[in-house]
């Protein structure tokens, strides 16, 4: 959410903004709608302290006749109070609702584009594995190893459900205990977070009410959420953080769920696309500075890539471009792994910033050196998807023999072993 004050005096931004991300917003309608709410909030106010004017009055004049009279006044202005607030409350309705619709406004960075094919790489790691045989793709790996079970899978869970076992489920631990003893040992605070949230929670991270087709919903009005981020974020709701412990990062855990609805056809065998994962997720919060947060946002970037570079996976990394970026986001980078059986890329792990967006909409603030009250930057990136990057290690280490190589880093974490199968 972004400040009425800032879009009333920057509109133009707010509506380049909006043309970059391919956002169809009414700046107009909202500014019109902001004017009704100021107009109709003055006169309350007005009849408001008109009672209290009399009020005073009432109790200072000793005229039992004029007391009755300036009584019977005022109820006739306080049914007026009870009409204009009745009105206040219907515009305040749709202010609101305008209000989360408004589009954060992209960096000067972001290239133009309609969509993630018109992402922009930036760089890449890594020479793309070949192989002198033909490689398989991760699900004959996984079936081959009986490292999953797709069949009893959709039975037990439906389409896109899926069971992993033996060595498939040992190498999903082996990777989150890695990349959380990276990020523990470097600072971070490990937490496991809920998947099941109120409705408020994703309204304050920007899934609501835009992304409400991909979420699952319970019969008692909480959902599931798709990252962790969205509970992380949600922890420091309400509450004035103190500066002196800036920036908090934290590396969280979640079963993740994500209804996948605009993706009918795409990915339908696997485990690159699914219904339920696991994963965990770097959230930062930092003081109100777009110098520091394009800075942390590098630096979670960086983490990540440091990461796939020990499990040496191919990479590139892309700058989304506006009509890729989600309603909050200010930048974003996607880290996307080479998956051989593709011949290409395939996203992995999303790198993004919002500024205030997501803190205004939670009310998560700090106190500055000069006293005033603030409202925190935030960002976040995936630390490791289970199941993506083990899909992508399965087909990256695969063998002439059909056995998968594991990655020297994973053998401690896998009882010392140097292979699968």
């Amino acid at each position: 959410m972004l400040d009425i004050k800032f879009i009333r005096e920057n509109k133009d931004v707010v509506v380049v903004g909006s043309k970059k991300k391919h956002i169809d917003f009414d700046v107009d309608k909202l500014i019109f709608v902001d004017d009704e709410r100021l107009k109709i909030l003055k006169e309350v106010e007005e009849l408001r302290s008109e009672i209290n004017r009399v009020s005073n009055d009432i109790a200072r004049d000793q005229d039992p006749a004029l007391k009755i009279q300036l009584i019977e006044e005022m109820r006739g202005v306080k049914d007026e109070i009870k009409i204009r607030e009745e009105k206040l409350r219907e515009i305040m309705k749709e202010w609101y609702k305008l209000m989360l619709e408004v589009p954060n406004i992209p960096d000067m960075s972001v290239p133009e584009g309609e969509n993630d094919e018109q992402n922009s790489e930036i760089r890449t790691w890594g020479e793309k594995t070949s192989f002198d045989f033909t490689p398989k793709n991760h699900i004959s790996i996984m079936e081959d190893l009986d490292l999953a079970d797709f069949a009893r899978g959709t039975k037990v869970s439906g389409f896109r459900g899926y069971f992993i076992k033996n060595d498939g489920a040992l190498l999903f631990f082996a990777l989150w205990q890695y990349f959380l003893d990276y990020f523990v040992k470097i600072g971070y605070t490990p937490m496991i977070v809920p998947s099941m949230v109120r409705k408020e929670a994703l309204f304050g991270t920007g899934y609501l009410p835009q992304g409400e087709q991909d979420l699952y919903k319970t019969q008692d009005e909480n959902y599931l959420a798709g990252t962790a981020e969205v509970a992380t974020m949600s922890y420091f709701s309400g509450e004035i953080i103190p500066k002196e412990t800036l920036p908090r990062k934290f590396i969280t855990f979640s079963p993740c769920f994500r209804r996948e609805a605009g993706s009918h056809g795409k990915d339908t065998k696997g485990i690159i696309r699914v219904h339920e994962f696991y994963k965990l997720e770097q959230v930062l919060l930092c003081e109100a500075s777009h110098e520091i947060s394009s800075k942390l946002h590098e630096e979670i970037t960086a983490h990540v890539e440091h990461l796939l570079q020990e499990l040496k996976l191919p990479y590139r990394v892309v700058v989304n471009c506006g009509g890729d970026l989600g309603l909050g986001q200010v930048k974003k980078y996607d880290i996307e792994t080479w998956m051989p059986s593709e011949d290409k890329y395939r996203e992995t792990h999303s790198s993004s910033y919002f500024h205030d967006f997501q803190t205004r909409r939670l009310n998560i603030r700090y106190k500055d050196d000069d006293g005033k009250i603030k409202y925190l930057h935030s960002l976040n990136n995936t630390a490791v998807a289970t199941s993506r990057v083990p899909a992508a290690i399965l087909e990256n280490y695969q063998t002439i023999d059909g056995k998968v190589k594991i990655p020297e880093v994973l053998r401690n974490y896998m009882g010392g072993r140097e292979y699968i199968g």
